[in-house]
This record gives structure tokens, sequence and C-alpha cells, in this order.
């Protein structure tokens, strides 16, 4: 038995074709209304509902692949609309890729959501009964796989939604992934209550809910221990230079001389460390002939971190250096996951052929990934490990670090995300990460936002998006580690192996 590819089941009388339509396309949106800067988590909820039902009640797993494939179209279209941005930089060269691009994208991000629920319809082939478990079950096995694969691109996770509610402090248990699974197994449940007449059985859920409403927003008001001790003082630059004037000849020197002036600006309290934002300098990390000395000159002798580009044997780096006394170069930190298309081509022995090059690249077609992650020991300041710009989105990276540092720090140019939601997802990240790790963040931004972040993901002190100007914030202490930071998505994996096989088994017996 098949159906029109967009009708809705047929237990819901009345709907036409067009309303069916928009109505799946309304679910996607209303989910990516739950992401940053939006954070309409009171409208995502109800469209992951009607999103599960509408995998749930499918007549067949190609119907179900339909569905959840124009939903993700939907949800990709605007919450990732950002993407359209660093097309418009160049607007005479690349303008003209920016909506294929934008539609391209969200095309291939609902083949994950399609491909999920026609997984989990495949699992549960009749409409209803285990398709209400297996459809969530499917969709996490998609938003994993968009995770890991292909070098990995876990933005606006379906968990995000909570990012700025009490809820956030659950990710210290249990990671975003897990989440996920929580979020759509709870969807799942209400929205089975409200399609059987039921609502006494949404009682269950929403006393969940607000059980952990409560205890996130008891932890998230707890003080961290020593936080009420002295601590290190930061200085973060914030040049905001857009990205249309940073390669300007004529402005270059403006950008450098700006941040010159901030990192040298009196205060108070001198402080303990200097911070400017990725790729802030207009010249090679390794070239002799760079001013150096003028950068530790305006320190006056407090240790300056910094993000630049540098050369080796013909290779290309985005690294981040630590500049001490006298404007020698100590510890050096080279980017290992990079972005796909903005800093190396996949395939790039073809697309360099047809002239192609990585969006970011100032030297050849593209950046080389550096060895791996490191600490960088700070002395008083402790240990910091060092993320670039989009090092940050990846929770799992952050997991397989072994050692365990003292805080984390991100340097990146979010002028590539434009002014209107780019930048705000990546700071809902950023919080997201230091919940998980236990580990305050420090974000310093060449537009915005730059941030200083604590273990509960509270954002301590900000320089709004598009400010120009340095910000002196102490560093907040570090929580014990977490238990998210010791499994990582080990429990969230082993969850879904067996509630696969109990949606399975379920759907088995109902058949026999």
């Amino acid at each position: 038995m098949h159906e029109p590819a967009l009708s809705l089941p047929s237990g819901v009388p009345g709907l036409s074709r067009r309303a069916a339509f928009g109505g799946t396309v309304s679910a996607g949106l209303a989910i990516a209304l739950g992401q940053s800067p939006f954070s309409l988590f009171w409208l995502a909820f109800p469209g992951l509902m009607a999103a599960v039902a509408l995998g749930a009640l499918a007549p067949d797993a190609r119907s179900a692949a339909r569905r959840g494939w124009l939903v993700g179209f939907s949800f990709a279209a605007l919450a990732m609309s950002w993407i359209v941005e660093p097309f418009f930089v160049n607007m005479r060269a690349t303008g003209w890729m920016a909506p294929f691009a934008l539609f391209f994208m969200a095309a291939g991000f609902g083949l994950f959501w399609g491909a999920g629920f026609w997984l989990a319809r495949r699992l549960a082939p009749r409409p209803g009964g285990a398709a209400w478990l297996a459809v969530p079950l499917g969709w996490l096995t998609a938003e994993l796989a968009r995770s890991y694969l292909f070098s990995g691109f876990p933005w606006a996770l379906v968990s995000y939604i909570w990012i700025d509610t009490p809820l956030l402090q659950l990710f210290a248990l249990i990671g975003p992934q897990a989440m996920t699974l929580a979020t759509l197994l709870l969807a799942a449940f209400a929205a089975l209550a409200l399609s059987r007449r039921r609502p006494a059985m949404l009682a269950l859920p929403l006393a969940l809910l607000a059980a952990a409403w409560v205890w996130g927003s008891w932890m998230q008001a707890r003080p961290v221990p020593g936080d009420d001790a002295a601590r290190p003082l930061l200085r973060l630059i914030q040049p905001n230079a857009s990205q249309r004037e940073k390669w300007d000849p004529a402005m270059m020197p403006v950008f450098f001389e700006r941040q010159l002036a901030f990192s040298a600006e009196p205060a108070p309290r001198r402080p303990d460390l200097i911070i400017w934002p990725e790729v802030a300098v207009p010249f090679l990390l390794n070239d002799p002939s760079a001013p150096f000395g003028r950068i530790a000159e305006a320190a006056g002798g407090v240790p300056l971190v910094l993000g630049a580009q540098r050369l080796q044997a013909g290779q290309a780096f985005n690294s981040l250096a630590v500049i001490g006394e006298g404007g020698e170069i100590g510890q050096v930190y080279d980017k290992h996951h990079l972005v796909p298309f903005g800093e190396f081509l996949p395939g790039a022995a073809v697309l360099e052929r047809l002239g192609l090059r990585a969006l970011a690249a100032q030297f050849g077609t593209g950046y080389t990934p550096g060895s791996g992650p490191r600490l960088l020991d700070l002395g008083a300041l402790g240990r910091a490990l060092p993320l670039i710009c989009y090092e940050a989105i990846f929770p799992h990276d952050l997991v397989a670090v072994r050692e365990r540092a003292d805080w984390l720090l991100q340097i990146t140019n979010d002028a590539w995300f434009g002014q209107m939601i780019g930048p705000w997802q990546h700071l809902a990240q950023a919080r997201a990460r230091a919940v998980e790790q236990g580990l305050p963040m420090v974000r310093v931004a060449n537009t915005g936002v730059s941030a200083v972040i604590d273990a509960r993901g509270n954002t301590r002190a900000m320089l709004g998006l598009g400010e120009t100007g340095w910000l002196d914030a102490e560093l907040p202490p570090p929580l014990p580690r977490t238990p998210y930071a010791v499994t990582g998505d080990s429990v969230v994996f082993f969850l879904l192996l067996a509630l696969s096989g109990l949606a399975g088994w379920q759907a088995r017996r109902k058949v026999h």
C-alpha cells in the first residue's frame, strides 16, 4: 500500500495534499525556531511531536522517508540559512553560488533525517505501535551519522533547543546525543497520548520535564567551588574586522593597530593573559620579519595568544600561538578538524582542476590539518585546550582528549557567519561544551560574540556581535570531571542498540 508522497495519515480526516504539505514543512520550521537565536523551545517541541507522528503513522517506509526528508529540508533551510554568508563576502566571484549552496545543503541535510525515518519504519513496518519508539531511534541514528560521518557536522542538534533553558545542565550527565534521544522519546510519548485522545498520559512526560527543569535550575544557580577567590584576569580583544575588509591592504594595518592599542590599554588591574581572535594578523607566524616584537611591547610583558597562518614545507596551517616577552613564539597549536570546502576541498585533485579553492584559504587551495589536539601550559593560568573556530562544535572530539584541561579556549572568526543566526548558534554550542566538560569556556571572536562562560554554561561577560573593543574578565574555576566527559557517547550507542532491539521485537510480536 502506498499513499501520495506528502499526504498525512488516513486517521487524520479532511486534509488536502496542500494542507498536508504545509503541515510537514511547518513541523520542520517549528523545530528550527527552537535553535538559537530564536530559542523558542515551546514551539520546537510541538514541532518534534508532529514530526514523530508523521513518521510513526506513515503507511510504509518510503512515505516515512519522504516526510523525514521534507522535515529535515525545512529545518535546515531556516536553522542553517547562514550558510549563504561566506558566498556573499566576494559577491562578484561567489555570490551566485549562495542560493544553490542553501538548497543543496538543506537537501543533503534532509537525506539524513529521511534515512532515519526510513530506517525506523523498516524496523517497525506497521503504522503506529512499535513505530512510535522506532522513529525516535531512527532519528537519533541520523543525528549520530551526521555528527560522525564525512568529517562530521553536529551543528544544530535536536537537543540544542534546550540550551537557553535549565535543561542545559543535563548535558553534563548524558551529553547532547543522549539528550536528543530523551527529547524525541518524550515527544513521541506526548504525541501518542494526543493521537489516542488520552490526555492523562501526558502527566508522565510533563512530570519528567518539570523535575528536570527544577533540577537544572538548581544546578545552574549553584556557585562553582573556588569562585569566591581571586581568579586570573583575561583580556579579550575584538577588532571587528568584517570579512570584506579583513584582507583589504588599506584596512589590514588599521585592524592590526587596533588590536595593539586594545592590548596596551591601561586598567586598574593588569591582565594575566591577552587573547586575540583567529587569524588575527595579516602576516605569517613563521615570517622572520613579522612585527611580533611590537605585539609583545603592547602586551607589556603579559603572555598573548593569537591566531595566525603559517607555512611549512609548502603546506598552510591555521594556527594558534603563545607570544612571550620580546616577541618570541612559544607553544603552537595547528587546527586539526578543518571545515570542508571552507578550509579544505574534499576531492581536491578534481576540484582544483576546475579552479576551485577553499573559501578561507589565503595560500594554495586550502589548509593542512594539524597533528591533533594538545594542551597549552599557561603556568599560573593552568592548562587550556585550544579550539579554533569550528572545532568547538564537536562534543566527541573534546571527550577524546585524554588529559583534562583546566579551561577551554576558543578563538574564532565568526565574520564568515554574518550578523544574524550563525554567530549566535556558534556561541550556544560553546556554552554546551562548557557544561558537558564541566570547564569554563573563553571564546574570542573577531566580530563577536566574544564571551567568558563558566562551567555551568552561564555567560559571565560578553562583547556583543559587531562591537569593537576589549573586555577584561576573570577566568572562572572548573568543576570536577562530568559523567559525560568520562563516558562520552558510549551510553547513547548502548541505549540505541538496546531500544532498537526492543522496538524490533515489539514489531515482530504484533505481526505474529
